[in-house]
């Protein structure tokens, strides 16, 4: 299922980029329909599969897994899906291009359109699945097209939010301010508030309204996963308090903002602060309504039963060092400017949490062989292949004292080289791709293989590594197979811990800061 979900997801990808649909002539009858209507329907079938299958899981997981689906790939049917996709492509480019322009053309392209998921669907799972798939979750596919018609129209009614949402902060934060700041200055006119030496204006992408979406989503997915721990409709009350606390807090953030220039402060203020102060608001509520969802007994069914830390949390061992250096590095990002000063918060933070969970580690095999080192040299020819503009020297480095200079250099290779390397691979080997195997991960042998856990488990890694995602998703990789080789976590850490070693003499010697 994973398998055809990223491939079809592909092909709609490719076909978004490929054809513009603000090329598509509207002259009338069906194509000026697919030009208005043909967006909003991709959109709807896409949210429809997301919210099918994610409920699906969650809530008819064991009947789902009584389906024979032990039938291997129709290799006939993956022929004939590629024909029709190729097809498809080809008449979309036309259609597209403006040389066919008559309904017949969008009914073949609507036609070759259905043939291109059937074909896919049917190459890997036979009919008899599918109707089984729908006889065992029921009406969930009607609650589904319902949720996502639902909200495919709600996009427009929120977009109607943004202005009275900027206006309410608006005011908001000036009531905070107001109470602490003597020469305030205020534009409502331009949204702009501030003081003498530093101002603001607040956008809409600046009200809340993406962060309070974003706390909806989670809270309502914490819900569905633990209903059976939680007492309705009293949890309900758990998202309009996030809701509200989390409105009140990027005021706060705001207010703060204009404080914090005021005194001077203009590139922490700026650069630091307003890019990451957000993001720790939200996982300070997020975290809160976890919280108070297990540990308020109004909230609950039961009181939760006393169990030891390992037995209630075995994955905190291989997550937490990593979350540190994440939650140290949002708090050193939002104290610097255009440079990251306190990246030593990162190596403390990560070293900490080792230490807390060092017991933890006695049954991880950290030995090492030859194929570590090897491994990691090749990650680092990966990482460094290929012609990309160099970075100079950071100004607030060069122009620093060269003794504070040096210290943060010492600082960031020791968590390049020996924090980071341990904490990822704690998390991403250790946890992520055993607990894609299954879910008692620490019953998976460490040299289990299965691609979806190899796959998504790099995919992820890469993802975490911003533009230089792809390179990331290799180093995952390889990372991957030298642990499961041997079946030793100490391979992929000391492969890891090499190759940053070496990018780290590259960044020095060579002045490639960008790699940095």
């Amino acid at each position: 299922m994973l398998i055809l979900a990223c491939l079809l997801g592909a092909e709609i990808l490719l076909t978004s980029i490929w054809f513009d649909g603000a090329t598509l002539k509207a002259n009338g009858g069906l194509t000026s329909a697919l030009a208005q209507w043909g967006p909003s329907i991709l959109r709807w079938g896409v949210g429809f599969a997301g919210l099918f299958c994610c409920f699906a899981y969650l809530r008819h997981q064991a009947a789902l897994k009584a389906i024979k689906t032990q039938q291997p790939v129709s290799r006939a049917m993956v022929a004939l899906h590629a024909g029709v996709f190729a097809l498809f492509l080809q008449l979309s480019r036309l259609l597209y291009g403006g040389e066919l322009e008559s309904d017949a053309a969008v009914v073949a392209w609507s036609g070759l359109a259905t043939g291109v998921l059937a074909t896919a669907a049917l190459a890997f799972f036979p009919g008899a699945v599918w109707t089984e798939l729908l006889r065992v979750t029921g009406s969930l596919w009607a609650y589904s097209a319902l949720a996502a018609a639902a909200a495919l129209t709600a996009t427009p009614l929120v977009r109607g939010l943004w202005e009275p949402t900027t206006r309410a902060t608006f005011w908001l934060v000036k009531l905070i301010l107001s109470g602490v700041v003597d020469d305030l200055v205020v534009q409502p006119e331009r949204m702009r508030l501030g003081t003498l030496r530093f101002g603001v204006i607040i956008s809409p992408e600046c009200s809340g309204l993406e962060g309070i979406g974003l706390l909806l989503i989670f809270g309502v997915l914490w819900l569905v996963l633990f209903r059976d721990e939680l007492r309705f409709p009293r949890a309900l009350l758990l998202l309009p308090a996030g809701v509200g606390i989390l409105y009140l807090a990027n005021a706060l953030r705001i207010a703060a903002l204009v404080l914090i220039g005021d005194a001077g402060a203009r590139e922490i203020a700026v650069r630091g602060f307003h890019s990451q102060a957000g993001w720790i608001s939200f996982n300070l509520v997020a975290f809160g309504l976890l919280l108070a969802a297990r540990r308020i007994g109004w909230f609950r069914r039961a009181p939760m039963a006393p169990v030891t830390a390992r037995e209630e949390r075995p994955a905190a061992p291989f997550l937490m060092p990593l979350l540190a250096i994440l939650a140290a590095g949002m708090i050193s990002g939002a104290m610097s400017g255009g440079f990251e000063w306190f990246y030593g918060l990162r190596v403390l933070a990560g070293g900490a949490a080792l230490w807390f969970f060092r017991k933890h580690y006695g049954a991880i095999d950290f030995r090492c062989g030859w194929q570590g080192p090897a491994a990691g040299v090749i990650v680092f020819v990966l990482w460094v292949w290929g012609d990309t503009p160099a970075a100079p020297t950071p100004a607030a480095l060069v122009a620093a004292p060269p003794a504070l200079s040096w210290a943060w250099i010492v600082l960031r290779v020791i968590g390049g080289t020996l924090m980071v390397p341990v904490a990822e691979e704690l998390a991403f080997r250790g946890f992520g791709l055993r607990r894609l195997i299954a879910d008692d991960f620490e019953s998976v042998s460490w040299q289990t293989f299965t691609w979806p856990s190899l796959l998504i488990s790099s995919l992820l890694f890469g993802l975490m590594h911003g533009e230089r995602w792809l390179a990331g998703i290799a180093a995952g990789i390889v990372y991957a197979l030298v642990m499961l080789w041997r079946g030793r976590l100490g391979d992929a850490v000391v492969a890891h811990g090499v190759t940053n070693g070496l990018l780290a003499i590259w960044v020095l010697v060579y002045g490639r800061w960008e790699l940095w």
